[in-house]
This record gives structure tokens, C-alpha cells and sequence, in this order.
């Protein structure tokens, strides 16, 4: 855009151009694919403002400034209900019209979601397993090892708490961010400790758990739809589908918040 065009709601937000990348590849088009492509494309959106309002969160608890890190959490929170909500939509979709374009879909897979995946690392759900899902050198595995190189969101809690001069484990400012964060029972009489005591800081720990929460019910409402849209088959591209999606459940991101709730 030059400097002397008019700027208008089309050209600032691009609308044109997002109206055009839905291009569903069934051939007659089956109604159902635009959803289902709009839908994922719309989530992949909320991911990137996920990994934003994420890296964000990092930056305030490095500056110590407490009440913008409640407001992105809870701002991380309300997009996450809008997430589980689109679910809902996609529900509307029947198993059989789903199967009247699947077979177009061939070996894309949700699975290769990178940015989801760097949303996983970021929560601290470290692994290098999905990098396999990534060609060597290819700009999305650069991506994904940069992320899974990069402190988490735990971390970054831990070296606020701190900041703040609570007694964190030297172990955990130090640790190998590659791997996923283990329980600590040091870290917990220090947990322990702050939510008898320091109101502010455990406002923080409980949006924590309201995080941690938030994303177990979006993994659970998505492999509920997936069961109910194709059963007990392999997903897309060969993926496991939601037998490997119920594995994921229940898998805490913050573990030393939900080991103290029962000395609280």
C-alpha cells in the first residue's frame, strides 16, 4: 500500500485476501468442507495470539510487574473459552459429512499444527518427539527447536517468584528448559507458603491452574468431537487419532500447583 491510498477497513485488515484462502479441494464441493477449513484456519489464528499473549506473560514476570501479567492470563483464559467454543460449531458437522471430503484431506494431519505445537512448548509440555513431523532444516522444525530451546511459561514463573526473593530451588533457575518441568517438594513449601500468606502472588498461581484447567478441557472437548465424528479410526494423514488424543488428557503443565492442594 502507497502512502497516498486511502487506508479502509478491507485494505488495513487485508479482508480480501483472508476471503480468499478458503479453497475447498472436494470436487463436486461438498458444503461442509468451508467449515471445516475456516474453523481450523480460525484456531491457528488464536494459536498465533496464544504464542503473542504468551511470550508476553514471559516478558511481565521478567519485569515483575504483576497485574499485566493477570491481565494476559486472564486474557489467555477468555480466548481459550472461545476455542472450546468453536467446538461446538464444528459438532454441528455430521460423521458422514465429514467422510464426503476426508478422502481429500489425504496426509494433512491437525497433527503437523506447528503452531500448536510451539504453543505446547511454551505451556512447558516439552518433548522432541513432534519435531519429527518436520522436515530437517525446513523453517517450521527451526522454529519448533528454537521454541523448545526457550524457557516456558513455568519457567519464567519461577524466576519472577524469585525476583519477589521466595526461596526457589537453585536447580529449577538453572534447569535443562529442554525437558519438561518435574514435581519439586521445595518449590511446594514455597507454593505452600504463598497461598497462605501473599495474596498477590497467589493470584498468579491460581490463573496458572485456570490455565492448566482451561487447556485439559479443550483437549478434552476435542478428542470427545473427534470420537464422535470418526469413532475409533486413524485420523488424517495416519495419525492416531483419538487414541492418542485420550493420552493427552489429564496431563498437568504446572504439576506443583496441583501437588499442594491437599496440604493447602
Amino acid at each position: 500500500m502507497t502512502s497516498t491510498e486511502k487506508l479502509t477497513y478491507d485494505s488495513y485488515l487485508r479482508i480480501t485476501d483472508l476471503l480468499e484462502l478458503q479453497q475447498p479441494l472436494s470436487a463436486p464441493e461438498e458444503h461442509d468442507e468451508t467449515l471445516f477449513i475456516i474453523i481450523h484456519q480460525v484456531y491457528e489464528l488464536w494459536f498465533k495470539q496464544m504464542l503473542h499473549e504468551g511470550d508476553f506473560l514471559c516478558t511481565t514476570f521478567g519485569e515483575n510487574d504483576q497485574p499485566t501479567a493477570c491481565a494476559t492470563l486472564k486474557r489467555m483464559l477468555t480466548i481459550l473459552k472461545t476455542m472450546v467454543a468453536q467446538i461446538d460449531v464444528l459438532e454441528t458437522m455430521s460423521p458422514v459429512s465429514f467422510q464426503s471430503f476426508r478422502r481429500f484431506l489425504k496426509s494433512s494431519s491437525g497433527f503437523q499444527s506447528a503452531q500448536f505445537r510451539e504453543f505446547e512448548f511454551l505451556l512447558g509440555h516439552k518433548r522432541r518427539s513432534p519435531l519429527d513431523n518436520y522436515d530437517e532444516n525446513s523453517p517450521l522444525r527451526r522454529k519448533l527447536e528454537g521454541r523448545l530451546a526457550a524457557p516456558s511459561i513455568w519457567d519464567a514463573f519461577c524466576k519472577w517468584l524469585s525476583i519477589r526473593d521466595f526461596d526457589v530451588p537453585q536447580e529449577l533457575l538453572d534447569r535443562d528448559v529442554t525437558e519438561a518441568a518435574q514435581p519439586n517438594p521445595e518449590l511446594q513449601k514455597q507454593l505452600i507458603a504463598i497461598y497462605h500468606g501473599h495474596p498477590a502472588e497467589r493470584t498468579v498461581c491460581e490463573l496458572l491452574v485456570d490455565l492448566d484447567e482451561g487447556i485439559q478441557e479443550w483437549r478434552y472437548r476435542h478428542v470427545k468431537m473427534v470420537e464422535r465424528t470418526i469413532g475409533t479410526l486413524k485420523g488424517t494423514g495416519g495419525s492416531p487419532g483419538a487414541a492418542y488424543l485420550r493420552n493427552t488428557l489429564f496431563h498437568s503443565l504446572f504439576p506443583d500447583l496441583w501437588a499442594i492442594r491437599s496440604e493447602l
